[in-house]
């Protein structure tokens, strides 16, 4: 996702990892594992500046955490919130994108682990509402 100047086919080859991940995941892991198969889809989506898959897949994994609070990591729910303030960011709706943002602080602040913690807080750093 990092790589500048991608040609249209390194694209569609990340595209179809990320939703091979997802796919495999949701096979053979948990409720935790379908989620972050969600992110990582909405994550690639928003790299292509492709909002509407973007948004599908945030809330995806919005929903899964929601629903299954008991096995996901204390990181899991705040990153959801993180993509879904970059999607919405990607699709023009700033105060949406600012509201999920700041959801995805509040709920960050209460990570354990300083390594996570810190990870999330530079990913929110990238976000532009």
């Amino acid at each position: 996702m990092q790589k500048a100047n991608r040609t249209p086919e390194e694209d569609d080859e990340m595209l179809h990892c990320a939703h091979a991940s997802r796919y495999h995941w949701g096979e053979v892991g948990t409720a935790a594992h379908r989620a972050r198969g969600e992110w990582q889809c909405s994550r690639v989506y928003t790299v292509l500046v492709r909002a509407e898959p973007a948004l599908h897949h945030a809330q995806r994994c919005l929903e899964l955490c929601e629903s299954n609070p008991d096995s996901i990591e204390d990181w899991d729910l705040p990153f959801a919130y993180e993509a879904l303030a970059r999607a919405h960011a990607v699709a023009g709706n700033g105060a949406e994108s600012a509201r999920c943002l700041q959801q995805a602080r509040s709920l960050g602040a209460a990570i354990a682990d300083d390594e996570d913690r810190t990870l999330l807080e530079s990913d929110l750093a990238t976000i532009r509402t």
